[in-house]
C-alpha cells in the first residue's frame, strides 16, 4: 500500500504595490498560491503607457500627435479610441478627446505651460478639436484633418488600465480580485475570504488633503468605478491668481466651471466609468442626472452647488443599490 499525502493549501490574500502613470496602483487577489508577481504587472503597465502616455516621447499616441499617419496602432489604442468615439457621440461631443491642444494650452499638459489665450487664439485651437476630424482606419493607422490635432486620452486610459490588469489577473485563474490605479477601481468576483463582496469607500471631495473622511461605501462586484472633479486639480495663473480647473469644455475651448463638484460612476467597465465620470463634469447638473437614468448601467453619485450655493449629493437608483 502506498500512502499519499495531499497538501490542502488556504487561500488567502495576495498584494501587489507600486507606481504606475504618475501615481500609484494596488492589486488585492484570493488564491492558495501566488499566481502573479510585481514584475509582471510593471511590465504590462509599461506596454500600456508606451502606446498611450502622451508623457513619454516614444509611444504610439505621441508619435501619431506628432504626425506619423504609417503607425499601426495596438490593441490599448484602438480599444480607446472606439470607446472614447462611443461616449463622444452619447454626449453629443462634450467628451472629447482630441482637446490636447487645448489641455497642452492651459498647462495640463506634459509641458505644464500655460499660455495667455485671447479668443482669436482659442478659437484657432477650437478647429483642430473634434473627434469627427480623426479616423482609425481599417489597417490599424490613424488618419488626421488637421496634423495640430492632438489626442490625450488621460481622461479615460487610466479606467482602462484598470481593466487591462483585471483581464491580465483573470487569465492566470484569478476569479476574486480589486484592482485600483490612481484611484480608479475594478472589482471582480468577491471577497470570499470574509464572505462578502469587495468594500469601497469614497472619499469626501471637500476634506483637507490631510483628512481621510469617507463619504459613502459601496459593494463593487464585476463592476468599474471612477471618480473625476474640479475640486483639487488647477492651475493658478501666477499674474492674475486666477484658477483654471482640469475639465475642459470641447465646445467653448474653456475650463468648464460648472456647479458638479465630484462625479463618482459606477460601471460594467472601468474604462466606462472613467470615461462618463470625465462627461458629467462638462454637463450640468440637470442635464446629468438625465443622461444617467437613461443608461441602465450607471450608477451615479453627484456632489454639486445648488442655485443659493449650497452642496447637495445626488445619487440614482442604480448607485443606491450598491451602497453599503
Amino acid at each position: 500500500m502506498v500512502f499519499i499525502s495531499c497538501n490542502n493549501k488556504k487561500s488567502q490574500f495576495y498584494v501587489i504595490q507600486g507606481e504606475a502613470q504618475g501615481s500609484t496602483y494596488s492589486i488585492k487577489y484570493i488564491s492558495d498560491k501566488e499566481l502573479v508577481s510585481k514584475t509582471q504587472v510593471d511590465s504590462l503597465l509599461l506596454v500600456f503607457d508606451l502606446s498611450l502616455s502622451t508623457y513619454r516621447k516614444d509611444s504610439k499616441i505621441s508619435k501619431v500627435n506628432n504626425g506619423d499617419s504609417t503607425l499601426l496602432v495596438d490593441d490599448f489604442f484602438i480599444e480607446t479610441f472606439k470607446t472614447s468615439h462611443q461616449i463622444y457621440k452619447e454626449t453629443n461631443g462634450l467628451f472629447d478627446p482630441t482637446i490636447g491642444v487645448l489641455v497642452n494650452a492651459y498647462g495640463f499638459g506634459p509641458s505644464h505651460q500655460r499660455k495667455n489665450l485671447n479668443q482669436n487664439q482659442l478659437d484657432s485651437l477650437l478647429n483642430y478639436v473634434g473627434f469627427d476630424k480623426v479616423k482609425l482606419n481599417a489597417n490599424k493607422t490613424v488618419s488626421k484633418l488637421h496634423k495640430e490635432t492632438y489626442f490625450d486620452f488621460n481622461s479615460i486610459a487610466q479606467g482602462y488600465s484598470v481593466d487591462v490588469v483585471a483581464d491580465f489577473l483573470k487569465s492566470k485563474g484569478i476569479e476574486n480580485g480589486i484592482v485600483e490605479i490612481g484611484g480608479e477601481i475594478l472589482g471582480f468576483g468577491k471577497n470570499k475570504l470574509d464572505n462578502k463582496s469587495w468594500v469601497i469607500g469614497i472619499d469626501d471631495p471637500l476634506q483637507n488633503a490631510s483628512e481621510r473622511t469617507l463619504i459613502a461605501k459601496i459593494k463593487l462586484e464585476n463592476a468599474g468605478m471612477a471618480t473625476s472633479g474640479n475640486y483639487r486639480k488647477v492651475v493658478v495663473d501666477s499674474l492674475t491668481g486666477e484658477k483654471f480647473v482640469h475639465t475642459i469644455n470641447p465646445k467653448t475651448g474653456k475650463p468648464q466651471k460648472g456647479k458638479i463638484l465630484s462625479a463618482t460612476v459606477v460601471a460594467p467597465t472601468c474604462i466606462l466609468a472613467d470615461g462618463y465620470a470625465t462627461a458629467f463634469m462638462v454637463m450640468d447638473i440637470k442635464e446629468s442626472i438625465e443622461f444617467a437614468n437613461k443608461n441602465n448601467q450607471l450608477g451615479v453619485f453627484f456632489i454639486y452647488t445648488d442655485e443659493k450655493g449650497k452642496v447637495q449629493q445626488y445619487k440614482n437608483e442604480n448607485f443606491k443599490r450598491v451602497l453599503q
